[in-house]
């Protein structure tokens, strides 16, 4: 694990990223695997949970708090409260997630700015970037890296 971190902290010194630092879908997974005390938050919406799918690791080290609201892209007002309610502990080793690594950065930030002092973002989220036909999950991302996932 101490790997893992130490690479995420050295990419987040090199980037000047305003929390502790950033991992690949596959760091994040192994780093879920290795320590049950590291929690997944998936910042998207509900609607992209139930319609696109959803990371399948352990119960318990899966959190959902949206960044935004659907269908009107709103900020969400509460996401400091709830994500506070999910995660007490402001030392927890936290993983944001989103579809392609934007909101989680910001979740990100928001928690470290809030206190939270083990943020990490997972770099090209969970369906990565768009490929040459538009279309998601084959360039980069928790999808593309054939990590475990349930569909919607």
């Amino acid at each position: 694990m101490n790997t893992i971190i130490d690479k995420a902290k050295h990419r987040g010194q090199e980037q000047q990223l305003p929390y502790a630092g950033a991992v690949t879908p596959e760091e994040a997974f192994q780093l879920l695997q290795d320590n049950n005390q590291v929690l997944l938050v998936d910042v998207r919406t509900n609607a992209e949970r139930d319609w696109v799918g959803r990371v399948q690791i352990a119960e318990g080290q899966h959190k959902a708090v949206q960044w935004s609201l659907y269908p009107s892209g709103a900020p969400n007002p509460e996401f400091m409260a709830q994500l506070t309610a999910a995660i007490t502990d402001k030392n927890t080793p936290i993983l944001f997630l989103c579809r392609s690594g934007v909101r989680s950065r910001h979740g990100a930030k928001l928690a470290t700015e809030n206190g939270y002092t083990a943020c990490y973002d997972i770099l090209q989220g969970f369906e990565g970037d768009k490929d040459h036909h538009g279309h998601r999950k084959t360039v980069g991302g928790w999808c593309s890296a054939d990590l475990p996932w349930i569909g919607a």
